[in-house]
């Protein structure tokens, strides 16, 4: 049976708040490990039914970064759920939410301007 891993390895601070997020792949293309400002893992529990989730930023992540992560968080779960289920009402509430999302942030966008 072929294996396939992914590792993380997190640096804290003294109050143990994330500086720097670290990732490898077996399979990554990039060949080497990748530094990350922020990363969003969510486990089904299919014992439980439930999610097991983490979400970490490093304390330097900017905050229009974090917000266009979450709008690509939504879009990719969006994703997740056309190649799934295809739910057609999930998927109409996720794509909504996106592009409510993104108007949101052009918005701010232009008032900073």
């Amino acid at each position: 049976m072929a294996k396939s891993e992914i590792n993380f390895t997190i640096e804290l601070d003294g109050d143990r708040i994330p500086e720097k997020i670290f990732w490898d792949a077996t399979e990554n293309p990039n060949e080497g490990i990748n530094e990350s400002k922020a990363i969003s893992i969510s486990v089904w529990d299919h014992y439980h039914k439930g999610l097991l989730g983490i979400n970490l930023w490093t304390k330097d992540m900017p905050v229009d970064e974090m917000n266009h992560f979450a709008v690509d968080v939504v879009g990719n779960l969006a994703q997740m759920l056309k190649d799934s289920t295809q739910d057609p009402k999930l998927l109409e509430i996720l794509e909504e939410a996106g592009k409510k999302m993104t108007e949101h942030l052009k918005e701010e966008a232009q008032k900073e301007k």
